[in-house]
């Protein structure tokens, strides 16, 4: 247990009170509760960059910590994205219904990708891309923007962002799962198949004649 996965835990745990403060929010508009979400989910934030300069910096790098920092990081924008998806006005704008749909149905892929890659392979090589941290960024933006009450009309621009830049990410991520299936062994037809079993029996047939 690292000081880089105690932040990342910290994050994680920021996760319930950020939710909590939105909904007060909602329900009476009390500006303490916007303000208390809007805080917590900079501090998750901010953390999240502290946490990997620790890691890098102090070489505090760590299996768990490669699971829990993605980790957070889908819980946070995941549970953000799926709050203020929610009828919220007036009080805060809402994202639209095919943004979410896009971020969190990338998320559930991609997960049970890795799961089939990691049953199947047995390890997973992850390899973060620009555009996947582009998608990141304008999720967060958007999100902020939103709690903050700024200028409506832009907001438009951060979810068409948000919506290519998660697209693009997975698609890629999608690509770079098959590559790795298909270069794992067992990706090969086993010699036990109906149809390699069909073949090897043909082979036999012609060499006894």
């Amino acid at each position: 247990m690292t000081t880089a996965n105690k932040i990342t835990i910290l994050r994680i745990l920021t996760i319930p009170f950020f939710i909590v403060q939105v909904l007060y929010y909602i329900d009476n508009g009390g500006e303490s509760h916007r303000w208390l979400a809007f805080a917590s989910f900079l501090i998750a934030a901010i953390c999240d960059g502290v946490d990997g300069y620790i890691a890098r910096r102090f070489n505090q790098r760590s299996e768990l910590g490669a699971i829990l920092d993605p980790l957070a990081d889908k819980l946070l924008l995941a549970s953000a994205i799926v709050v203020l998806s929610l009828h919220n006005e007036p009080r805060l704008a809402r994202i639209p219904l095919w943004l979410t749909a896009m971020i969190l149905g990338r998320d559930v892929i991609l997960t049970l990708g890795l799961a089939v890659i990691h049953y199947t392979c047995g390890k997973v090589t992850v390899r973060p891309i620009l555009i996947g941290k582009a998608a990141t960024v304008f999720q967060m933006v958007t999100v902020s923007w939103i709690l903050l009450k700024w200028d409506a009309a832009s907001l438009r621009i951060w979810f068409l962002g948000a919506g290519v830049c998660t697209g693009i990410s997975g698609l890629f991520y999608i690509w770079e799962g098959v590559r790795q299936l298909s270069a794992s062994p067992t990706s090969a037809a086993s010699p036990d198949q109906p149809g390699s079993r069909f073949a090897a029996d043909r082979h036999t047939e012609t060499e006894s004649r």
